[in-house]
């Protein structure tokens, strides 16, 4: 699937002002887990509050125990205090994951800033081994920079 072509899907679903955040933010993870073939789980985790822990927030895919992250612990709590996107082609080889599913091979994690603050994160893993290019990044840049325009 050229991920060009969501874009226009992405912005359809966050134009839905009769939906709530919440609703929106599971439909993005839905179109994204249905139409990209080795996008295998599909969520949003955001900052908690004021404590330094990330979220689960909507999501689509296998159920996880990680619904409360630390900054600092796995890849997304890498994120959350790096504020730079994170590609993992190997979970296998990081020594700072926590792993979610036997199945995840790889993993991206890309920042949501609202008034250039990390408040959230999109994180995608895959069952298939180094699978994200650049495209990925950039596309789900794009989905992150969307999804900052509906959050409070």
């Amino acid at each position: 699937m050229d991920l060009q072509l969501l874009k226009p899907t992405i912005e359809s679903i966050i134009a839905q002002s009769n939906l709530s955040v919440s609703e929106r933010l599971l439909l993005i993870c839905e179109t994204l887990e249905t139409n990209v073939s080795y996008y295998n789980w599909v969520g949003f985790y955001f900052k908690n509050g004021t404590k330094n822990e990330l979220k689960l927030g909507p999501y689509v895919g296998k159920p996880t125990d990680h619904t409360i992250i630390p900054f600092g612990k796995g890849i997304c709590g890498q994120v959350a205090v790096s504020n730079e996107n994170f590609v993992v082609p190997d979970v296998a080889a990081q020594d700072n994951y926590i792993a979610c599913s036997i199945n995840v091979k790889a993993e991206i994690v890309i920042p949501i800033f609202v008034n250039n603050e990390n408040i959230g994160q999109i994180d995608i893993d895959s069952n298939t081994p180094d699978p994200f290019t650049s495209a990925d990044e950039q596309f789900l840049e794009f989905v992150c920079a969307k999804v900052a325009t509906i959050l409070p």
